[in-house]
């Protein structure tokens, strides 16, 4: 009897053992198996329903919120002093996007053009699209900027041509005029005596040309051999290089397209993407650790460098000719105007811009731009980017429109394009990327100390065993459970579980 139970305590030291195998492989085994099903899912490939429509169809909420700076004293700033300026908003809009014309390519890359459209919120915004504000005209502020080293007497009959249009120096319109255009006798006459001097061929507003539009033919990568280029710009309208600027660096077309990004990203990690809008690539750095709604994420904002002008960033003087810190020139890709962009409030930038304006009170809450990732597949759980439009505008003799305006960068509009996780993709994400892992880490863990119980039993149960044998049986059971423990030592050591298994119940039997 007393044999019996010392070969079950045996039994038991060698299924713990066993037990406390499987469980330490599965700590190394588990995460393998979960980034292989990560690389698997996060392949652009049609066979991926659930992040080939998210890619395809961008299935989450994602709005545009619109504010404009109202100047309050117009007449003053004509005559050269401060602009002070009101803002008002938010004006917002569903976006609604949806790639097509997909094109998969035998290089691992597929082709798409992603088109866009807009429809206003009225229960989201502060007021209607008829609501009236007054900002700068950009026809006449922009154009004089452009005109200004021109003959002087060219400079009268641009001039002369503004009053025969009846074109101030601001606009008081409807918003939705301002947005997505308004009849303008100035803008039919260039449209037909000097087409492509204008961005658009219809009505002039700072969004005609957005919206239902597309923002280029796209090549990415697929991931397919190399899920390291996932998501990844190889081409934008057959081009692997923009002209827009005077470096190679600036000129580079780098990262995604700006929607998701390659799986297994750590803090060391970037955000690079190419936006079409900004006519650069930009970059964004981890800032902190989070999560939203139980699914960790890492957060990415803005550099302070982004925007910096060459003399306090170095790399960024092929962006030039710049003026203060905290613009971007975007006139090289925008028909030459005077634009400039920027953070909100010039958020970021030089303080002295904020001596020329009254009105701007910058913070990183409502100013910064961010995106919250979910590091382990790159996918983007929550994302804000805001930018801001603005005009350099000063007083150019000859053009009268222009007055004794002071050389001001002058805000007109910033906007914010959001969206978020929601709905049954939470819960999805949630289940598989938090859940199963979770329960996976949980079974080997389980497995783990299960094995050290069974070890524990097996050894009280073999010792008690021992004790109660007659003392010439004890040796014998010493002698052979010694050999046993020696055995199942150097088995596990050398020999693959499973005939590790089959050697030691041959022994004991």
């Amino acid at each position: 009897m007393a044999v019996s139970k010392a070969r079950v305590g045996v039994g038991f030291i060698v299924a713990g053992v066993l037990t406390l195998v499987f469980g330490t492989v599965l700590c190394f085994v588990g995460p393998l198996i979960v980034d292989d099903q990560i690389v698997k899912n996060t392949v652009i490939d049609p066979k991926n329903e659930l992040t080939y429509t998210m890619w395809k169809d961008v299935p989450v909420p994602f709005f545009m919120s619109v504010y404009f700076f109202h100047i309050l004293n117009p007449k003053e700033v004509l005559n050269g002093e401060k602009p002070m300026v009101e803002q008002r908003g938010p004006y917002v809009y569903r976006k609604h996007i949806q790639k097509d014309n997909i094109t998969f390519h035998p290089n691992n890359t597929v082709s798409y053009r992603e088109y866009r459209s807009y429809y206003f919120e009225p229960s989201m915004s502060v007021g209607n699209e008829s609501d009236v504000v007054t900002i700068p005209n950009m026809l006449v502020l922009g154009a004089a900027v452009m005109l200004e080293k021109l003959p002087y007497a060219v400079r009268l009959m641009i001039s002369a041509t503004f009053k025969t249009f009846k074109e101030g120096p601001f606009l008081t319109k409807t918003v939705g005029e301002l947005m997505w255009g308004y009849d303008s006798k100035l803008v039919e006459f260039l449209n037909k005596y000097l087409p492509g001097t204008l961005p658009s061929s219809g009505k002039f507003g700072l969004f005609a040309e957005f919206n239902n539009s597309n923002t280029g033919l796209f090549t990415v990568f697929t991931g397919r051999g190399d899920i390291r280029k996932v998501h990844k710009v190889d081409s934008w309208n057959g081009l692997t290089e923009l002209n827009y600027w005077r470096t190679p660096q600036c000129n580079m077309i780098n990262g995604t397209a700006g929607q998701m990004w390659p799986p297994f990203m750590t803090k060391e990690s970037t955000l690079p993407f190419y936006s079409p809008d900004a006519c650069r690539s930009l970059e964004l750095v981890y800032q902190r650790s989070g999560e939203m709604r139980g699914i960790p994420l890492y957060r990415y904002v803005a550099p302070t460098t982004m925007f910096a002008n060459g003399t306090v960033y170095a790399p960024n003087e092929g962006f030039c000719p710049c003026r203060q810190s905290g613009l971007l020139n975007v006139s090289s890709c925008r028909h030459n105007s005077p634009v400039f962009i920027s953070h909100p409030h010039f958020f970021n930038a030089d303080p002295v811009l904020l001596d020329f304006v009254q009105g701007l009170n910058p913070n990183e809450d409502e100013h910064g731009l961010f995106i919250d990732i979910h590091p382990l597949t790159g996918v983007p759980l929550n994302v804000s980017i805001r930018l801001q439009l603005n005009l350099y505008m000063k007083r150019v003799s000859g053009i009268t429109e222009t007055g004794k305006i002071s050389e001001v960068v002058m805000p007109m509009i910033w906007f914010e394009e959001s969206g978020y996780i929601d709905g049954p993709i939470v819960s999805t994400f949630h289940t598989n990327l938090v859940v199963l892992p979770a329960v996976m880490e949980y079974t080997q863990y389980g497995f783990i100390a299960l094995g050290l119980a069974m070890i524990i039993l097996g050894v009280l149960v073999h010792h008690r065993a021992k004790v109660k044998l007659p003392r010439n049986r004890i040796q014998s059971i010493r002698v052979s459970s010694s050999t046993q423990c020696l055995l199942l030592l150097c088995c596990i050591s050398i020999t693959p579980a499973p005939a590790c298994l089959h050697l030691t119940l041959s022994t004991l039997l």
